[in-house]
This record gives structure tokens, C-alpha cells and sequence, in this order.
């Protein structure tokens, strides 16, 4: 696929497995921008991760990732239920010498809910290089099904923008 523009993916039952990805990007130079991307009125059970968007730090690769909407989704028992990680490195197979030149932005998550297998429910991993930009969470009620505490977040080179309820009430 050469672009990866206006895509919806809808009424989508997922599980076991890994979830809903946007990536691996930035191995490679000639990839091309994913724009246009709306997931909504999924559910998603035992999954490793939940929805996510992931890049290749220290890679030749630029990129965008823009426009990506989340709504309407139903966690139960998905490990790490939202995740940007822009220092994806599988089997720990790469360097972390430099960060991601991959620009996210505009990416919303609104009406998310349900169970977590893992304490950090959130996960924004943006890039040093190129921070994450205009990323908006809404209406958030996750809960650790652990017993390691309270679900938690985690949150790097960001400032999302909250709205609606949230839980965890200190995400980010």
C-alpha cells in the first residue's frame, strides 16, 4: 500500500492477539504518511496491547501519523489498552541512540472503557525529537484488574488535552 489515508475500522471483535496497531514505522525511509485513520465501536479481549501506534527510534525514517481517532471501545482484560511508543524495539534488537523522527498529531481517544491486565493503562511514549502534538483523551474509565494497586499512566514529551471523566484521574 503506498498511502495509508481515510481509514475506518468499525464494529471490530479482536482477541487474543496483539491488538490494533498503527506500525511499526520509520525502519525504512520511503514510507509514506498514515492520515485519516477512525477506530470505533470495537471491543477487544486478551489482547497484548489495545489500540497503540508504534515507531523505530534510531532509524532513518520520517514520517507522519495524523488524524487518528479512537472512540467508543470496550477493554477486557487488554494488556496496556492505549499506547503511543515511539521507542518500539522488539526483542531489544535495536539502539536507542536517537529518538523517532516520526511526527505524531491530532490523534483523539474518547469513550474508552473497561479492564487492563496491566497497571499502566495509558501509555504516551512521544518522541524527544519530535513531541507528540494535539493529542486529546475523553471520557477514560479503565481499571487495573490487578493486585498491584491502582491503574496508573505514564506520559513522555506530551501534553494531551483532557475532557469528560477519567480513570485513572491522574492520567498523564
Amino acid at each position: 500500500m503506498e498511502f495509508t489515508l481515510e481509514v475506518l475500522i468499525e464494529k471490530v471483535t479482536c482477541g487474543p492477539g496483539h491488538g490494533i496497531s498503527i506500525g511499526s514505522l520509520g525502519k525504512f525511509e520511503t514510507e509514506e504518511p498514515v492520515s485519516g485513520i477512525t477506530v470505533r465501536n470495537c471491543s477487544l479481549s486478551n489482547t497484548q496491547n489495545g489500540i497503540r501506534i508504534k515507531t523505530w527510534p534510531s532509524v532513518p525514517g520520517r514520517t507522519t501519523v495524523s488524524d487518528f481517532h479512537v472512540e467508543d471501545i470496550i477493554m477486557d482484560n487488554v494488556g496496556y489498552p492505549i499506547v503511543i511508543d515511539q521507542e518500539y524495539c522488539p526483542h531489544n534488537l535495536c539502539k536507542l541512540e536517537s529518538p523517532s523522527k516520526i511526527k505524531i498529531s491530532n490523534i483523539s481517544y474518547k469513550n474508552i472503557r473497561g479492564t487492563s491486565s496491566t497497571k499502566d493503562v495509558v501509555k504516551l511514549n512521544c518522541s524527544k525529537g519530535v513531541p507528540c502534538e494535539n493529542i486529546e483523551i475523553g471520557d477514560i474509565d479503565l481499571a487495573y484488574n490487578g493486585r498491584e494497586g491502582p491503574a496508573s499512566s505514564t506520559c513522555a514529551n506530551v501534553h494531551p488535552k483532557f475532557s469528560g471523566k477519567q480513570n485513572p484521574p491522574k492520567i498523564c
